[in-house]
């Protein structure tokens, strides 16, 4: 039976990949700390024999820990919202260098393909209205967020020299905001904040003036995208997301639609260095890896709002 490594499984995209793997007739060992996790997000997996649990840190995991060969190993351990990086900072620097060395260590000696999970945040504050892989970026790098958008930064430069010096058989995703059932409700993050103020008739709040952008890709959409990128034989950093742009306000404007009550609209000033838009070029996904989005912004939004509701209904 062949084997996958998924840090950061019990966070949500990585419950979504670890699912996917099971399904696909894989063993799935994932590492968690459960820093900005819980366990019980993982009660439905244990119960699958084929899920196996290793509760660490994977900056304190070494190559021989494990004496299983993987087929794949999937870096998805980091915090990665605002709330949690600013909480854990030194955490979130720690995992995205120490912890990415140390599971390209495990790859290396197991010959596994080894995939980065980096982010849109490390194209910075972006000088350009659409973001392709080409762009360098344009980040602050001490200021509060620098410890996300470097550490990924980072991560994909020591990623790029096992490849380069080692041979290491490297995949790097991209990915923009992506949402779906299974985000916290406290995730901090703008569909959380949103649909959780909504379905309990508070304000919507928005930071700044709401003409920011942002793009939304449906959890389901990225995870095709990520596998597609696991069977692609292409060893630089591809844009994962869903290429719609909506300003924050359009946002806002669509959840009340979709929540169909008369919601009061709040503004706050933006934080530090919060990038004004994000809109990602995408040809390289469609190209390389006949990959898009087909989940519309609407589309998705009606099928998390129910998750949301559950839990928040649980929460009374």
């Amino acid at each position: 039976m062949k084997k996958v490594l998924i840090s950061g499984g019990a966070g949500f995209i990585g419950k979504y990949l670890c699912r996917e793997f099971l399904k696909d007739g894989f063993e799935v060992i994932c590492v968690d700390n459960f820093l900005t996790s819980e366990r019980k997000d993982l009660e439905v997996l244990l119960e699958n024999k084929n899920f196996k649990l290793i509760e660490r840190d994977v900056t304190e995991i070494e190559e021989k820990d494990l004496n299983d060969n993987f087929e794949y190993v999937l870096h998805f351990a980091s915090p990665a919202s605002p709330v949690d990086y600013l909480k854990y900072p030194v955490e979130t620097l720690r995992v995205n260098s120490i912890g990415t060395e140390n599971l390209l260590k495990i790859a290396l000696k197991r010959k596994s393909i080894f995939l980065f999970a980096s982010t849109s945040e490390v194209y910075g504050d972006p000088q350009i209205p659409v973001q392709n892989e080409e762009y360098w970026g344009n980040v602050n790098p001490i200021g509060l967020r620098s410890v996300y958008d470097e550490g990924k930064r980072y991560g994909e430069a020591i990623t790029m020299a096992y490849f380069r010096k080692y041979k290491v058989n490297i995949r790097m995703a991209r990915i923009f905001n992506t949402y779906g059932p299974g985000m916290r409700i406290d995730d901090g993050r703008v569909i959380p904040n949103f649909l959780s103020q909504a379905i309990e008739g508070k304000p919507l709040t928005i930071y700044g003036d709401g003409t920011q952008t942002r793009s939304f890709c449906y959890v389901e959409d990225l995870v095709r995208g990520i596998k597609k990128l696991l069977e692609a034989d292409y060893h630089f950093p591809i844009n994962l997301g869903n290429p719609e742009e909506f300003t924050i306000l359009q946002l806002a404007e669509k959840i009340k639609e979709i929540i169909g009550t008369e919601i009061e609209i709040v503004f706050k000033p933006l934080p530090p260095d919060d990038p004004k838009r994000r809109k990602p070029d995408i040809t390289k996904a469609r190209e390389i890896l006949k990959w898009e989005p087909v989940v519309s912004l609407e589309e998705g939004l009606r099928k998390t709002i129910p998750y949301f509701e559950e839990k928040l209904k649980g929460k009374k």
